[in-house]
């Protein structure tokens, strides 16, 4: 077995993407030797405990990071900047600090300016999840055959960079690299539009008359089920990524409102050419998904 990556890998949060990497790491052997993991709630942490996914489980997060070679971010993003300013004078200099946000740009917004000299800020984004939260829905194949994106800006340690995208290798996922501002595009598009669209689709749904939303829940196809599923994701992580990826978000909202006015223009004028078109355009992606195993 290869060396331990890191000598201690602390972990801030332990929801789904934290226990999946405390899990993986544990299952290795070669990304920590010792896994120390922070959560807010004490519910949390003897949950951590019962488990047995890490070796440390620290309630004070400016102890948890106190030797850590690698610090991972694992809390809703708009918590970064609050949770950095309580750790940032215990981190040990020549650490890494990294986190697996949903939004890029605000990582360096919130974390750069708090980041002591020496320490190496290094983004990343794991493009895996599931609609539940919490240390129990954690599993360490999760990020098998995921990508995971870093996004380094042109003054960042290459050697820092390197060590996060070998820790990512470990866990089983494909890297990229993109810078920030691209990155949030993106996933705009991929992720938190789609998501906007659930949880609006459902609230309209919830918004029926009685007799109607019964009916809703009863005899809903699988369209509406799939879009039940991303909209059970946790709200306060959803809520922290659109206020932080907000231009990017809207800008695609923008776009698809235009698309969405056209089709049903479209639909409205029986234009069906236009319509077939962009059903065919819908399974061209799906099929680009398959071929990529990312389906």
């Amino acid at each position: 077995m290869a060396e331990p990556l890191f000598d201690r890998l602390c972990l801030l949060g332990v929801g789904l993407i934290g226990s999946s990497i405390a899990r993986v790491a544990r299952a290795r052997g070669d990304i920590a030797r010792t896994v120390v993991a922070h959560a807010k709630t004490p519910a949390t942490l003897d949950r951590v405990r019962e488990l047995g996914i890490a070796d440390v489980v620290e309630a004070d997060a400016a102890k948890a990071v106190q030797g850590a070679d690698c610090v991972v971010f694992c809390v809703p993003v708009g918590a970064y900047a609050g949770v950095m300013a309580q750790v940032a004078p215990h981190l040990k200099p020549g650490a890494i600090v990294t986190d697996v946000g949903s939004t890029k740009m605000s990582v360096y917004r919130d974390l750069a300016p708090l980041t002591p000299k020496g320490v190496h800020l290094v983004p990343a984004h794991p493009m895996a999840g599931t609609e539940f939260s919490g240390p129990d829905a954690g599993f360490a194949e999760l990020f098998q055959g995921r990508y995971v994106i870093v996004t380094p800006v042109a003054e960042t340690d290459p050697a820092a960079v390197e060590k996060v995208r070998e820790m990512w290798r470990r866990a089983g996922s494909m890297i990229e690299c993109m810078d920030p501002a691209t990155h949030d595009k993106v996933v705009a598009i991929v992720s938190h539009l789609p998501h906007l669209l659930a949880f609006t689709i459902c609230s309209t749904a919830d918004d029926l008359a009685e007799e109607t939303k019964e009916a809703v829940l009863k005899f809903a196809a699988s369209g509406f089920r799939d879009f039940t599923r991303i909209a059970a994701s946790d709200p306060t992580m959803w809520r922290d990524i659109f206020l932080n990826n907000r231009e990017a978000l809207l800008e695609m909202l923008a776009r698809f409102t235009e698309d969405a006015q056209a089709l049903g223009r479209a639909v409205r004028w029986g234009e069906a050419g236009f319509i077939e078109d962009r059903i065919q355009r819908g399974r061209k992606i799906r099929t680009g998904l398959i071929e990529r195993k990312q389906a």
